[in-house]
């Protein structure tokens, strides 16, 4: 599960009115190298959650250099888009749970895809 995929998930355990950030718990991760794509992490940046991010990332170990804050003027940062794009594409959880910060409900990570079905009793 790359970063990216993770600032996006939120719980939907019935009850729960705050399922996000999900936390994560990693056993394994590993770091692909992705070719670099400027205008794909440009047009990302909009979408994302910048705190959860840089907190997953620190988490993770991986944060490297990346700033507190949206940098502005990203567009014409090659640095910073090259820190974000590794971030976001390119560490990836292969192993591990993210757990829901509000019932602690685990949805397990298993060759880097996150099972987040619920059971009936949680629909």
């Amino acid at each position: 599960m790359k970063l990216l995929t993770h600032n996006m998930l939120t719980s939907h355990v019935k009850g729960v009115t705050n399922g996000y950030p999900l936390l994560i718990k990693a056993t394994e991760v590993k770091v692909k190298e992705v070719d670099f794509n400027p205008q794909f992490v440009c047009r990302m940046i909009p979408k994302l959650d910048w705190g959860p991010l840089v907190q997953a990332a620190e988490d993770l170990g991986h944060r490297h250099d990346l700033p507190g804050e949206l940098v502005p003027d990203y567009e014409k940062n090659e640095d910073f888009l090259k820190k974000l794009h590794r971030v976001l594409l390119e560490v990836e959880v292969i192993e591990g749970c993210l757990q829901c910060p509000e019932s602690g409900r685990e949805f397990p990570i298993s060759r880097g895809i996150p099972n987040m079905l619920l059971n009936e009793d949680e629909v």
